[in-house]
């Protein structure tokens, strides 16, 4: 019996392992100089694009890839052999979506990492892991390729917060979020361990055949005979991904440790890590869970109620350009997850999946344009508070015409039409599926986000009181990579704006 490898379908995660191990060489044996640190992020963005590449490639092969499958013959009769690694349109969304956030990632570390201070080799490479597992993540299609792919997410996040040494706030952020990392993991370990041992199957889509009466499980017992102990199960499981999206009330840690972390370490969580989450949980929902939708789709229509209202109220109270984004970040989540909450047809279902990661795609865009130019304000204004960018239009106007446009977009107003368009998708969505009052909810909660959102961009382009002291500009050192992390975003920015429908497209499941 043997077991073969389609090195095609795992090119992706593939070359990027084989990156951070190049990367962390060159570190090794190469002098610690200037010139050196720039090399070793071209040598990361080269990587990158051209694991990129191998995702348009796959896509334009217009076919499902599959590999590391249960061999035939240890497959029942009548049944195909499961699969722990699937190449298809949901796959190669979120492996794009990981890539291109990377580059702009790594476009910022490049711009953090001139200033000297962090170990650059340590940094690419488990900046270059977490990619690993971020691409990995939503091609698996079983438990345990899950749950390892999530933690290779997770686990180098908490080391690049603190690779910024001698920084009390970094170091703190560090250890919340280990805390918070180490007790989701357990949450979601216990609920895949009863899930596993009420079925004795580790696939996603064997799982949902047994949990849906439509396998028998192999223990001989009825599921219907044990409704608690498969209940339980849904619920951690629910709530350990909970932890990793930032949904309250599992949201507490998401303010301090952006602060703490570097700038770009932020933007990572805000995209890469929150990405690699929700991928993660629609896996299991609907692959493995869909008949316990009575179940979870409650719980996730309370938790994004709660996670969308709180997420804007506290956004409304911030000064901290960073915490502001923070708390930001964890209100899109609430309407990112809204769009699952939605119980109907199976049809009906996958067309509330693509509005959610629609949506996904469109914050992931704005949110890194606004990351990149608060990354070029925090070199030059150690405090980078919303008064910093007061003026920001006189002194620095393509960076302020940026922020203002990702800003509007994450507000859903125009002339950032891929925000309203996202907005419009999901609440569709909530309205097709009957949940009306969530569909209130948001609405409301829209409202409130407007308001945050349109003090800041106000600020950029009013005048400085002639009293008051010159606030910071972009920075008077050279920060070619981080303008260069701007117009990547930009660039994506408008393309989403110009052909929204494009996206909701390319996301049908």
């Amino acid at each position: 019996m043997i077991q073969t490898i389609d090195y095609f379908a795992i090119a992706p995660p593939l070359i990027v392992a084989l990156l951070a191990g190049l990367v962390l060489l060159l570190d090794a044996f190469l002098p610690h100089t200037a010139k050196i640190r720039t090399a070793l992020g071209l040598v990361s963005l080269a990587g990158l694009v051209a694991a990129l590449a191998f995702v348009v490639a796959q896509a334009a092969a217009g076919t499902t890839l599959q590999t590391f499958c249960v061999p035939a013959d240890l497959v029942g009769s009548g049944g195909a052999a499961p699969c722990s690694f699937v190449v298809d349109h949901f796959t190669l969304v979120f492996s794009g979506l990981a890539l291109v956030a990377g580059v702009v990632v790594v476009l910022l570390s490049m711009t953090q990492l001139a200033e000297g201070g962090i170990p650059v080799g340590e940094w690419y490479f488990l900046l270059l892991c977490t990619l690993v597992g971020a691409t990995t993540l939503p091609a698996s299609r079983d438990l345990i390729m899950l749950v390892v792919a999530l933690e290779l997410v997770s686990l180098p996040v908490f080391a690049l917060t603190a690779l910024k040494r001698y920084d009390g706030r970094a170091s703190e952020a560090a250890v919340k979020l280990f805390l918070v990392s180490v007790v989701s993991t357990a949450i979601m370990l216990f609920g895949v361990s009863l899930l596993y041992g009420m079925t004795g199957a580790v696939h996603l889509t064997r799982l949902g055949q047994i949990l849906g009466g439509l396998s028998p499980a192999p223990s001989g017992v009825p599921l219907n005979e044990l409704p608690a102990v498969v209940t339980v199960g849904v619920v951690l499981v629910v709530a350990g991904f909970a932890f990793k999206i930032a949904a309250v009330p599992f949201h507490a840690w998401a303010a301090d440790v952006y602060q703490g972390a570097p700038i770009p370490v932020a933007a990572l969580l805000s995209v890469i890590s929150k990405a690699a989450g929700f991928a993660g949980l629609i896996l299991v929902l609907m692959s493995a869970l869909p008949s316990q939708a009575p179940t979870w789709a409650p719980i996730i229509a309370i938790i994004s109620a709660l996670t969308m209202t709180v997420g804007n109220l506290l956004a409304m109270r911030q000064r901290s350009a960073v915490r502001l984004l923070a708390w930001s970040s964890v209100a899109q989540s609430g309407y990112i997850l809204a769009p699952l909450a939605v119980i109907s047809q199976a049809g009906q279902r996958g067309l509330a999946v693509s509005a959610s990661v629609a949506y996904l795609v469109f914050y992931a865009a704005m949110n890194l344009g606004a990351f990149a130019v608060v990354m070029l304000v925090s070199r030059s204004g150690t405090r980078n508070e919303l008064d910093d960018y007061r003026g920001m239009a006189f002194r620095s106007p393509v960076a302020a015409l940026a922020l203002a446009f990702s800003l509007i977009c994450l507000a859903g107003l125009p002339p950032g039409l891929a925000g309203l368009f996202a907005k419009v998708v999901v609440f569709r969505e909530i309205v097709n599926g009957g949940l009306g009052w969530l569909a209130i909810v948001m609405a409301v909660n829209t409202v409130i986000g407007l308001y945050y959102y349109v003090v800041w961009t106000a600020r950029l382009f009013a005048p400085v009181p002639s009293e008051a002291p010159r606030a910071p500009g972009v920075g008077r050192r050279p920060a070619t990579a981080g303008w260069m992390a701007v117009g990547v975003t930009l660039v994506v920015a408008v393309l989403f704006s110009a052909a929204p429908q494009l996206v909701l497209g390319m996301t049908t499941l």
